[in-house]
């Protein structure tokens, strides 16, 4: 269930872009992206102006069958264009969705690619999709950056990957998001190597450290019967992750790496050592359901 408004998630899509667009003011486009290894900046820019632009023609022509992704997956438009034209080609596909759905409406009948069946759906979709490409953008721009110089005696400070931010209430609903996604049955579907971690008893559990306790930002993912279920629930767990808000988001979209976490428990061999951020993750647990998991759940990030 979506907990942000239609007009917010409209809303957000063109904000998260320009918190992007601000970001690589003056960036190299061939800049490598560590968490996007195929990728280079500009493609992946181009990709998410792409993304803009598929989401825009499904719900601009209420499409009622798939509609072809090659918008998506094609980045060979960004070869040989300047910061500029990318720049401008990211605003106007945001500019472009947005208007687009709130001429349509949250209710009109268009296809989509998990349930929903509506352009909230799309919305919802494009405000993450667009948060954790900003986030993308950030770490190859820090990753590429020369060391901060110091006159402090010691080691210098690493360049490492910033600490990442973004608005409570959206990494909230972009966690909702994801756990509705990671419970659907087609996971079942396309991995049916995660009916092995079913067991009774065994539960994940992802809580966030940085935010107030009425704001209930916890989630249980329960394992144990024929389906996979979530709810907003703080309990003992299997496995259980303790970090900010932002970092469960970056973890579970595999932009933070449970070796590099803190953690204790069974399997867990991980010693925190990352300087990315990652070690303010801590696991107690079972780490290796936790890896499985995940890696079963996110299959269609590889896809």
């Amino acid at each position: 269930m979506p907990s942000m408004s239609y007009a917010r998630y409209c809303a957000e899509i063109v904000a998260q872009t320009d918190l992007l667009r601000s970001r690589i003011e003056g960036a190299d486009l061939a800049t490598p992206v560590p968490t996007c290894p195929d990728w280079n900046l500009g493609q992946l820019l181009w990709h998410l102006g792409g993304a803009h632009r598929w989401a825009e023609t499904i719900v601009r022509t209420r499409a009622a069958e798939p509609v072809s992704d090659e918008l998506v997956n094609d980045v060979s438009g960004a070869t040989g264009k300047d910061l500029a034209a990318v720049d401008a080609w990211l605003a106007e596909g945001a500019g472009q969705l947005a208007d687009t759905l709130r001429a349509a409406g949250p209710e009109a009948q268009v296809w989509t690619v998990a349930p929903g069946g509506t352009p909230e759906f799309w919305a919802r979709r494009m405000v993450h999709e667009t948060v954790v490409h900003r986030a993308d953008a950030d770490f190859a721009i820090a990753a590429a950056s020369p060391a901060p110089r110091t006159t402090t005696p010691g080691p210098a400070p690493a360049p490492g990957v910033p600490a990442f931010t973004v608005a409570q209430e959206v990494a909230i609903d972009a966690l909702d998001e994801w756990m509705g996604f990671a419970s659907l049955p087609l996971v079942f579907e396309a991995k049916p190597e995660l009916r092995d971690l079913m067991s009774e008893g065994r539960t994940l559990h992802f809580h966030a450290t940085d935010t107030a306790p009425e704001t209930a930002a916890d989630w249980l993912i329960g394992l144990d019967g024929d389906t996979l279920t979530w709810s907003r629930t703080h309990a003992p767990a299997t496995v259980a992750v303790r970090a900010p808000l932002a970092e469960l988001l970056l973890l579970v979209y595999g932009r933070r790496a449970t070796h590099e976490a803190r953690t204790t428990g069974s399997g867990n061999s991980a010693s925190g050592s990352g300087n990315d951020g990652s070690n303010s993750i801590e696991i107690v647990g079972d780490l290796p359901l936790l890896d499985a998991w995940l890696d079963g759940v996110s299959f269609w990030l590889k896809e």
